[in-house]
């Protein structure tokens, strides 16, 4: 195995263990045993602990900015509500395909470890300021209600939040394709205004 195929597999071991047992009693020697390899290895790859818990935060970001697109209202093909809800669509699936990595921010709990929690809230402070960007985009498009749009990124992560608590946390079943459209339907009923401001189809050229 190649050091970046060995890289990979100790950091997708470590976030299974994180899920299972939580970050706080997961130890190095879970996450080898889990990856079936020598302690002394796990150390050419990984500092400790806290290293591998970060590279699996960052990756997390990475994807999660990733999966936000700007909307163009000139889109010939695709309406703005059709944007709006791609742009659900793919967060969604994203957080529900990593349960492991969702689990983790759910379930672990602050105050135990100060690195850790300014660790976590510093994720929580990255994806707010993702979605308030989102939403600073669109209200100068239209679609997004005038108002404080750092506000309106709170909420929105505390409601996303919660439902991913009682989806990954407690096992609520629910398709993809029905929670795309129930959170579109609640966004649509707040900050939300994408049937007022239809798809324009770009200028002819001269």
């Amino acid at each position: 195995m190649n050091k970046a195929a060995r890289r990979e597999q100790i950091l997708n071991n470590a976030r299974e263990i994180f899920a299972r047992r939580g970050y706080h009693a997961a130890t190095i020697d879970d996450i080898v045993a889990a990856a079936g390899i020598a302690r002394g290895t796990f150390y050419l790859y990984f500092t400790d602990k806290r290293d591998i818990f970060e590279e699996i935060v960052d990756r997390a970001l990475a994807r999660l900015g990733a999966a936000i697109e700007r909307v163009d209202p000139h889109d010939p093909t695709r309406t703005v509500a059709d944007q709006v809800r791609a742009n659900i669509r793919r967060i969604v699936t994203l957080l529900l395909e990593d349960h492991a990595t969702t689990k983790i921010f759910l379930s672990d709990v602050g105050g135990v470890d100060p690195d850790f929690d300014q660790k976590l809230q510093a994720f929580y402070d990255e994806i707010a300021a993702i979605l308030r960007r989102s939403l600073q985009d669109g209200q100068a498009l239209g679609i997004v209600v005038a108002g404080d749009a750092q506000l309106y990124a709170f909420l929105t992560l505390g409601a996303l939040k919660e439902l991913l608590c009682q989806i990954v946390l407690r096992g609520w079943p629910q398709p993809v394709d029905e929670l795309v459209d129930k959170m579109f339907s609640f966004l649509r009923g707040g900050y939300l205004r994408v049937d007022l401001v239809p798809s324009v189809a770009p200028k002819a050229g001269p």
